[in-house]
């Protein structure tokens, strides 16, 4: 290990550290709020955006990457429209709340999803730090996993598991500090040696292209657990701080991928945990602290899902199902995803899925929009809403996995 690596290591640390043991943060509801989305939009997608955008759009991962940031916080918006206009007269709108009850359905299969795709990407990272790459050994860990996680939820409830979101998230944070500190030092000594060169050819970006770019949206997706943090954030608090995670996150994605775009490369395409491959010639320490990050993350947000799936059903069952019987069902059914899927179908199909859930709360939008008349900027907001609810709908009808 050299300085560099020293350095990298006590900033992924003392950043990690300052954000656990701070006493305002720690008594802060507003960094609370702001943790939840935050923790979601960064969980995976920042392990895997690069070589999954390298793979399917070479040197345009920013421009693209801007692209799904500005439909996630077109989303976003339409998310913090509900808060603040639909929850107050839920039960007033007869077709709204249908919309609405459909949307949830929506959300609880899409967070079924998501558990599978956590942690078969928690699996495919722990193995691609031995070298072994047997789906069979993937699926063996991600189904223990969620055997444990399940089992804790049956019998202990998961409240226990869910105070790991807040390290897991100033650890990961921690870490993205340290690597773009690394890729500032990289991309900067390569620009003094006059060696800084893109390493992929241009090329023209192809249908099938855009349609795993579409795929690719469960990349950028988490805002919307804003949304059900009414029993303990007002709603004011809630658009602000989602608001807040959305902005952060955006300025973290396109800085990391504005200064990695150097490090692509052919062999990159399609591999999930690519990053650690990506990392290794910036700093011998940053696939160690990565793989960190990414066990914690990973698992957290599995929990994370894993209890408001939970929490979905016993509500959408007006509590007939108990939440033990509700995380046994989620067992049933996310090991059955994870020994039907691989973890790059899964990205697609839980893309889509988020995609529907989008889009019915934007038919939950555009109805409250069009009935109630004093909701300024109203024709603006039906156009906006109706461009978000095509664009949600192509991702739903269209997205690819990345091959």
């Amino acid at each position: 290990m050299d300085i560099l690596d020293f350095v990298l290591l006590a900033v992924a640390i003392a950043v990690s550290a300052a954000l656990v043991f701070s006493h305002k943060l720690k008594t802060s509801s507003d960094w609370q709020a702001t943790v939840t989305p935050l923790a979601s939009i960064m969980g995976s997608g920042f392990l895997v955006s690069a070589p999954l955008l390298a793979g399917a759009v070479g040197n345009y991962a920013v421009l693209c990457m801007a692209a799904l940031l500005l439909l996630a916080y077109g989303v976003g918006s339409v998310i913090r429209f509900n808060i603040q206009h639909f929850e107050p007269v839920a039960q007033q709108h007869g077709l709204s709340q249908s919309i609405g009850l459909l949307s949830r359905i929506a959300l609880a299969g899409a967070y079924l999803i998501s558990v599978s795709y956590y942690l078969q990407l928690l699996s495919a990272f722990m193995l691609s730090a031995v070298n072994i790459e047997q789906p069979i050994y993937a699926n063996l860990i991600s189904s223990a996993l969620l055997i444990v996680i399940g089992l804790i939820g049956i019998f202990r409830g998961l409240s226990m598991l869910e105070k790991v979101e807040r390290y897991a998230v100033s650890i990961n944070l921690g870490v993205i500090s340290a690597l773009i500190l690394s890729l500032l030092v990289y991309n900067g000594h390569a620009l003094v040696e006059g060696s800084w060169q893109l390493p992929l050819p241009w090329q023209a970006i192809e249908l099938d292209d855009v349609r795993v770019l579409l795929g690719l949206l469960i990349v950028v997706q988490g805002f919307e657990t804003s949304r059900y943090l009414g029993s303990s954030h007002s709603p004011e608090q809630r658009i602000r701080t989602m608001r807040r995670a959305q902005i952060i996150s955006s300025v973290i994605y396109i800085s990391f991928l504005s200064l990695a775009t150097i490090l692509f490369s052919d062999h990159l395409q399609a591999d999930v945990t690519g990053i650690m491959t990506m990392m290794t010639p910036v700093a011998v320490v940053l696939p160690i602290i990565l793989f960190v990050a990414a066990i914690g993350s990973q698992f957290s947000a599995a929990v994370a899902d894993n209890a408001g799936a939970g929490g979905l059903l016993e509500e959408l069952s007006h509590h007939r199902f108990t939440l033990p019987f509700a995380y046994g069902f989620i067992l049933a059914a996310t090991l059955l995803l994870t020994w039907a899927t691989q973890v790059n179908q899964i990205i697609a199909y839980a893309s889509r899925a988020f995609a529907f859930y989008y889009l019915l709360q934007t038919l939950v939008a555009l109805v409250v929009c069009y009935r109630a008349r004093d909701i300024s900027y109203r024709h603006a907001r039906l156009g906006l809403f109706g461009v978000i609810a095509l664009l949600c709908f192509c991702v739903f009808a269209f997205g690819l996995p990345a091959e």
